[in-house]
């Protein structure tokens, strides 16, 4: 079918909306009518040629409804309303003992550009292949995806839930777990930052410390559960934790990426403290006896908030209808023919969670 998609070609930092062809759904696939798909960082560093080789369609954390499902999916039907995670090969060690964010295959199925038989499901109009983005590329009219990507949900909101909420929040509940009245410092409040702090709320964690440059970010951070904030541009973090946490805090959130915030977040750790880092960064160097060993701490990457997202966004989604996780606070709805006013207000930092409609 005809469809329309954002596309990057590596030429520019607009994304060009074109004409393009999908194929058919596989037996194993679906084929989903795109209703709203968030805008997260990562959609910048495929636009940008960093993760998937260029032509790519963008987009990964959409929200739509199945219109029709291949031979072999048996969960699915056509008038469901889902939303499209990572995708994970389902078959894997990782897949198998309930980490799929850890699968195998997890770079060549998210970030190879291909299906995982090499094929492609994506073409221009004169059959030119196009790089298909986390098995979704979800920034299109119409997108077709493996039945991994997907899970049936209420609707409304739920795009960002696929991706950079689903990061922040299950950081907390899956893979640190902080008990009832340990601390935590989340170093950045953007969406994926402000996913853990409200996730943080949830576990009763004693101190919830956000640490961000941005004045109204952290006033949202204060709102939404945070129980300490510091601007780092007014004060000196690691003075002011140790102020707050004089022996350290129990856990600390990277969403960053940046090399000297993630010193910050280990060096705030107190003895035997863990820092699990979400943000997309480069090199690191740090003194592994003075920075790490000599006090027993851990830091460790942690890929979309290590879930199961058939079964965690269920959960956020039930939070939210309890109250108890209000991510709608986060999101700013823009047209397609808008998308790059999109990525420029995520860019600048004037909205947290922009979200594309169709």
């Amino acid at each position: 079918m005809q469809i329309k998609t954002a596309f990057s070609d590596g030429t520019s930092e607009q994304l060009k909306i074109i004409d393009a062809t999908l194929d058919e759904p596989k037996a194993n696939e679906v084929l989903i009518k795109m209703v709203a798909t968030g805008v997260c960082h990562t959609d910048t560093a495929g636009r940008d040629g960093l993760t998937t080789p260029l032509p790519v369609s963008l987009g990964h954390e959409g929200a739509g409804i199945v219109e029709q499902v291949g031979s072999s999916v048996m969960d699915l039907q056509p008038g469901d309303h889902v939303v499209l995670s990572f995708a994970y090969c389902g078959r894997c060690q990782h897949c198998l003992t309930g980490h799929p964010g850890m699968c195998e295959h997890f770079n060549e199925l998210n970030f190879a550009g291909h299906n995982f038989d090499g094929s492609h499901r994506i073409h221009t109009l004169d059959g030119q292949p196009i790089s298909t983005f986390f098995g979704q590329s979800s920034f299109s009219t119409h997108t077709v995806v493996d039945q991994h990507n997907v899970i049936k949900v209420d609707l409304r909101l739920l795009g960002p839930l696929g991706c950079g909420i689903q990061t922040g929040a299950g950081t907390i509940l899956n893979y640190l777990q902080p008990k009832f009245g340990e601390s935590l410092v989340i170093f950045g409040t953007g969406a994926v930052g402000l996913s853990a702090i409200m996730a943080a709320k949830i576990t009763g964690a004693n101190h919830i410390i956000a640490i961000d440059i941005f004045d109204n970010r952290l006033a949202l951070a204060k709102e939404l559960g945070a129980t300490e904030v510091i601007n780092s541009h007014q004060a000196d973090v690691e003075a002011t934790l140790k102020e707050i946490l004089p022996t350290g805090a129990d856990y600390a959130i990277d969403t960053t990426g940046v090399s000297p915030v993630v010193m910050n977040a280990l060096h705030a750790l107190k003895p035997g403290g863990e820092c699990a880092v979400v943000g997309m960064g480069r090199g690191l160097t740090f003194n592994l006896m003075d920075d790490l060993m000599a006090e027993g701490k851990k830091i460790s990457g942690v890929i979309e908030g290590d879930a199961i997202p058939q079964l965690f966004i269920p959960k956020l989604v039930d939070y939210y209808k309890q109250g108890r996780f209000p991510f709608d606070k986060l999101i700013k709805f823009y047209d397609f023919d808008q998308i790059n006013d999109g990525f420029a207000a995520s860019k600048d930092g004037s909205v947290l969670k922009p979200v594309i409609t169709f």
